[in-house]
């Protein structure tokens, strides 16, 4: 294959120095962005034709030759190449195919908005297949809740014991953060959707095409208003990287509860071989190392938006070669939060629950003591001295080393007269979890439901 030339040049003589060629080459990790150049090329030669720029039998050679390129870089092969950037190889290879004509394509386009269009293409595609694997970790949520529909497992809050939950609750509350983050990009799309081509360097283009046809080509809903601003703007970058962020701040929160639920001290979770590794010294370990890794990647995503944002900040109008900082970011983040979401999906298919040991741990630690403050409230008592009254109760409960549902009556009626023997129906843990009927409560009727309205909201 000959050599790739600069797409600049006629400016210079001498030979630029090797080490800042690699230095300053982008090809390693933008021809990521090849199929988005081939086909933005593709439109942008029929809006040429359009334009009365370039020929019908002009436009028709380089869409064929494009197409060409396409189908030759099946092999990988065909990337072996010195170019600076994937814009530089696939001119380089259309001139190659097609000869002189192919010169022709980059008129009016400069990389600034070439690029910049590619890369609005590529989040989009990014950001569509994110969608699919949210949807697939929203329902893997479901069907851990649907297989576990009666179990009542410890809510906790500051990490100690506070009220019981089922724990199809627990998992309707990463449902909703799950599918707030899906909602997220979906709005991100929206702003992604915008077309810079045609905006050229920074001034805008200088050969009549119809930048709004071009946009319905690519599928854009809109084109870009101001030249400068869309050659410049990486908000969409930051906003998909915010947006992965926060989907890595869901998921490394699930993985903690995971990951302390499943230790001998709590004993909830029983993790499966397949998501478990052992140890090396000790051999009766079975560790987390699925959802550490889950959790320990999402610091490596709010790198990838802290450093964007960095380079961003004191960047002048329009374009500046930092911004070629943007594509490993926004690359390496994708890549992030795609493993972990299949991981995460994985991990929910392969824990189980102790059932014994949450109905165990549901009854225990006084967490139905708010159901007590209640019955006192429900007597006339008001809530803040029902709430005295009950912490007396706790306590004594404590010294005598029993939970409130083994008191007996006159012993509850030792601190208030208003105890009588119906108090005992609200203790149960039944009672407690079926009080919460109020939407977005954990009552199995609610919950039931809940689960309903998710699944509807998958299809």
């Amino acid at each position: 294959m000959s050599e790739t030339k600069n797409l600049w040049g006629g400016r210079f003589k001498g030979k630029t120095d090797p080490g800042f060629a690699s230095f300053n080459n982008s090809f390693g990790f933008d021809r990521r962005m090849f199929e988005q150049d081939v086909v933005a090329s593709i439109a942008y030669a029929k809006a040429l034709r359009s334009a009365g720029v370039i020929s019908e039998a002009e436009a028709q050679q380089i869409q064929d030759g494009l197409s060409e390129i396409k189908r030759r870089a099946e092999d990988q092969s065909y990337f072996n190449s010195d170019s600076e950037d994937i814009h530089s190889f696939v001119e380089g290879r259309l001139i190659e195919l097609v000869g002189d004509v192919g010169r022709k394509l980059h008129t009016g386009r400069s990389r600034n908005d070439q690029v910049a269009t590619d890369f609005r293409l590529w989040v989009r595609d990014a950001i569509d297949q994110l969608d699919v694997e949210l949807r697939n970790s929203l329902a893997a949520l479901l069907d851990f809740a649907d297989a576990n529909i009666e179990v009542v497992i410890p809510g906790y809050t500051h990490l100690q014991p506070a009220q019981p939950v089922l724990l199809a609750h627990w998992c309707l509350a990463y449902f909703e953060m799950l599918a707030r983050d899906r909602a997220r990009l979906s709005d991100t799309r929206r702003r992604v959707n915008i077309m810079p081509l045609g905006s050229a360097a920074l001034a805008g283009n200088s050969f009549g095409i119809d930048r709004e046809a071009l946009a319905a080509d690519l599928g854009f809903a809109e084109v870009s208003k101001n030249s400068l601003d869309a050659v410049s703007d990486r908000d969409f970058c930051l906003e998909f990287l915010s947006n992965c962020s926060l989907v890595m701040v869901h998921l490394s929160r699930l993985a903690e509860d995971i990951i302390i639920y499943s230790t001998n001290e709590f004993g909830l979770i029983q993790l499966g071989d397949a998501i478990a590794t052992g140890s090396s010294l000790m051999p009766q370990k079975k560790n987390p190392d699925s959802m550490e890794l889950v959790r320990g990647k999402a610091g490596r995503v709010f790198g990838d938006l802290a450093g964007m944002l960095a380079t961003m900040k004191g960047l002048p109008l329009a374009y500046n070669k930092d911004m070629q900082e943007d594509k490993e970011a926004v690359f390496d983040a994708f890549d992030t939060v795609i493993a972990c979401l299949r991981v995460t999906q994985t991990v929910l298919s392969n824990i189980e629950i102790d059932r014994v040991r949450a109905k165990v741990a549901s009854s225990q630690g006084h967490m139905n003591a708010t159901e007590l403050a209640d019955y006192l409230v429900r007597k006339s008592i008001p809530f803040r001295e029902a709430h005295e009254i009950i912490g007396r109760i706790v306590m004594h409960a404590l010294a005598a080393g029993k939970d409130l549902q083994q008191l007996t009556l006159n012993e509850l009626r030792s601190f208030s007269t208003s105890f009588a023997d119906d108090v005992y129906e609200v203790l149960s843990v039944e009672s407690t979890l079926n009080a919460k009927s109020v939407i977005g409560g954990t009552s199995s009727v609610r919950v039931a439901a809940a689960l309903g309205h998710a699944r509807q909201s998958l299809t």
